[in-house]
Formats: structure tokens, C-alpha cells, sequence
């Protein structure tokens, strides 16, 4: 049995014998100084398959813009694609605490892998997992569970950005059939992808309450992918834009009832956010861990740079950037398990690892003078990497936006 279909199966006699309430005990356990054993397990898995599977071709796959496709059916055999679907689709059944650790590691090993990851879980398989019919998730969710098939997530647009309400693509129903008209942009997978979550407007009148949401298969006459973006970071995962010109799709892919697009679409960026809050932290650690290397063994004025003041004020205020967003994070995801609201900690989340990762990326650059500079070291690939975390699935302005406005709610409520 694979090693997290393993831990999987020891959580669930875990939690069974530590719960008589439920999530409420589980939640308690949470809260204790150290994660619990089950987790802790699923931390080492994935590092071992982060250090052994990813650490040593990530640079390669970056310089040739490749999609890493024999890594991910691994991951989807270890069941890293579809960590909080339950056993009966095919997933791992494991909580989002778990998926948040198991994308942490990922990333640390591969950035580009990890955001595969993390739109297979978060954005793609999410939100048909709240929302689908029982028809819908067989179709759509357990064949997107093992890594022979992938999703991606259609919200942006070329002239909405975090406008998310303003969708200019269009759905009409004719007769039993939804017709697609317009284009959405920075869709990541998408190349690779075989199936996409896609939001248009099927009433204009009603603006953002107007959206609905779709399930589209990848290839399907009337959809055409643009041309790969040539991207700063995450360069192993394609980015394109989808192009809608007439695709008909049947009446039944509808995801949930429609109007509800919008509702769908920020529910699932909160989940995706603690995902990518967890991809950051593992770029930062990464960072972070080539820094040490580093200071301890250049040697300058006779010692390695390490015992330089300048050098462990840097590390020290790398460390605690690092671990205060790690505490956001798994905190937010324990929320999210214990069913309790948790946007407010998914975008404090985001924005604290975002901002961190680049920090510490840039931190080690200093640290590492010259050699940082160059790709002989994965330094500036981890500074590349991390810049994208700050503005997918929202900007830090926006998660900005999104914390003070659930703050004030909570002084007027």
C-alpha cells in the first residue's frame, strides 16, 4: 500500500479513537505544541518524496518549461492529488491540516510541481466536491484522483483581474445545451489538463449575481488553449489562456444552480489560498534551508560567514517570518476542518506566506552575494518562484482587502 493511502488509514483509527465529540476533540488535538504522530508521518512521506523525486530535477524542469507529468502520476499514486476526497471517489480522506503539510513539502522540493497540486486539489476538485451532483463527482472527480488526468480552474479574464464579478464570458442556454462565448487568462494546467471549473455570466442584468459555473472537458470542440505563457517562476507548469467561440457543452455540466458562480468561486479561493499560503511556506523554507547551507560553509575573514552577526540577524528574522506564516496557515486550514468560518485566517494566511517567501528568497540571495545571482544555485529560482505567490488566486492588496472588511464586520457584529 502507498506510503499517504497508508497514513490515511491510520488517521482514520486515529481519529476514531481519539474522538467521542466528533472534530471538536480532533480540533483540541490540533492545539497541542507538536502535530499530531499521523500527520507527522505524512510530513516525512512527502519530504522524502519531495528530496528524492523532485529536489533533483527541479532546475532542469524550469530551464525547459516542463510539465513534470511522470512526477505528478507518482503523487497521484501516493494520493497527493486528491488529499481531502473521500476513499469512495478515489482521494485520500485525509484533512485539510494534512494537505496543507503535504503541499508545503511538495513546494519546498518543486514550486511549479506544487501549484499542480495545489489547482488539482483546491480549485479543480473543491469545488465539485461541495457542489456536484453524485453524478457529477463520479464523472468529474474520481478519474481526477490518481494523476492520469488533471483539472484546472477558469476564473480570470484578460480585463476583469481581481474584478472576479465582472465576468465578460458568456453561457446561454439553447435548448439542452450551454453555449460558451469568451476568454479566460492565466489559467494554470490548462495545457496538460483534461477537464476545467469555468465561471461565465448567464444573466448579465443580475452583474456578479448573474455568474454560474461550469464543467468543461479538455479537449472539446469550441475551446482552444492560447499560446503558453513564458513565465518569471513556476515555469515547469503551463499557463495559458482559454478561448470559448461556440462550445456547447450539455445542460447537466452546470456545477451547482446557476447564479451561483460567484458564491462557488469565492468559496473555493479560500480554500485555495490556504494552498497557496502552504506553496509559499514551502519555497520559503527552501530558500531559507540554502541560505544555511551556504553561510556555514563560505568561508570569509577565516570563519564561515555563519558566524557573522549580519549573517544570523538576517537568518533569525528569515526564521520567524517563516514559522509565524507556518502557524497562520495551519491555522486556517484547522478551522477549515473543524467546519468553522475561516476566511479571514485563509487570506491572513496568504498574505503572511506570500510576503514571507519573498522576503526570505530574497534574504538568501543577499546571503549567498554573487553565487545567488546565478542559476548554479536554486536561490534565484526559489526568489523567481515565490514572486507569483503574491498575486494568484488574489493579490496581497486584495487578501488586504479581504481582512480588514471581515475585521470590521467582526467590531460591528
Amino acid at each position: 500500500m502507498m506510503a499517504v493511502r497508508l497514513v490515511a488509514r491510520i488517521y482514520g483509527s486515529a481519529t476514531r479513537a481519539l474522538c467521542f465529540g466528533g472534530w471538536r476533540s480532533l480540533h483540541t488535538v490540533y492545539q497541542m505544541a507538536e502535530l499530531p504522530e499521523t500527520h507527522q508521518m505524512l510530513r516525512q512521506t512527502c519530504r522524502n518524496f519531495a528530496e528524492n523525486e523532485l529536489m533533483p530535477v527541479a532546475a532542469q524542469l524550469d530551464k525547459e518549461h516542463k510539465f513534470p507529468a511522470e512526477k505528478v502520476k507518482k503523487m497521484g499514486e501516493l494520493g497527493l492529488l486528491a488529499m481531502d476526497v473521500p476513499e469512495k471517489y478515489g482521494g485520500a480522506g485525509l484533512d485539510y491540516l494534512a494537505y496543507s503539510i503535504a503541499m508545503e513539502e511538495i513546494s519546498r522540493g518543486c514550486a511549479s510541481t506544487g501549484v499542480i497540486m495545489s489547482v488539482n486539489n483546491s480549485l479543480y476538485l473543491g469545488p465539485i466536491l461541495k457542489h456536484g451532483t453524485e453524478e457529477q463527482k463520479q464523472q468529474w472527480v474520481t478519474p481526477f484522483t490518481s494523476g492520469q488526468k488533471i483539472g484546472c480552474f477558469a476564473l480570470s479574464e484578460p480585463g476583469n483581474g481581481s474584478d472576479a464579478g465582472a465576468a465578460s464570458t458568456t453561457a446561454q442556454l439553447r435548448g439542452d445545451q450551454w453555449v460558451l462565448n469568451g476568454t479566460k487568462a492565466w489559467i494554470t494546467n490548462c495545457w496538460d489538463a483534461s477537464a476545467v471549473v469555468v465561471f461565465a455570466t448567464t444573466d448579465k442584468s443580475l452583474k456578479h449575481k448573474g455568474i454560474s459555473t461550469f464543467l468543461v472537458p479538455l479537449p472539446t470542440p469550441g475551446l482552444s488553449l492560447g499560446k503558453k505563457e513564458d513565465k518569471l517562476g513556476i515555469r515547469a507548469s503551463s499557463t495559458a489562456n482559454l478561448i470559448f467561440e461556440d462550445c456547447q457543452i450539455p445542460k447537466e455540466n452546470l456545477l451547482g444552480q446557476p447564479g451561483m458562480g460567484f458564491r462557488i468561486a469565492m468559496q473555493t479561493l479560500d480554500s485555495g489560498r490556504i494552498g497557496i499560503a502552504s506553496q509559499a511556506l514551502g519555497i520559503g523554507q527552501a530558500a531559507l534551508d540554502c541560505a544555511v547551507d551556504y553561510a556555514e560553509k563560505r568561508i570569509a575573514f577565516g570563519s564561515p560567514i555563519s558566524k557573522l552577526q549580519a549573517i544570523q540577524f538576517k537568518l533569525a528574522d528569515m526564521a520567524v517570518a517563516l514559522e509565524s506564516a507556518r502557524l497562520l496557515t495551519w491555522r486556517a486550514a484547522m478551522l477549515k476542518d473543524a467546519g468553522k468560518p475561516y476566511t479571514k485566517e485563509a487570506a491572513m494566511a496568504k498574505l503572511a506566506a506570500s510576503e514571507s517567501a519573498t522576503f526570505i528568497s530574497h534574504q538568501a540571495i543577499q546571503i549567498l552575494g554573487g553565487m545567488g545571482y546565478v542559476t548554479d544555485m536554486p536561490a534565484e529560482r526559489h526568489y523567481r518562484d515565490a514572486r507569483i505567490t503574491e498575486i494568484y488566486e488574489g493579490t496581497s492588496e486584495i487578501q488586504r482587502l479581504v481582512i480588514a472588511n471581515q475585521v470590521l464586520k467582526e467590531y460591528q457584529g
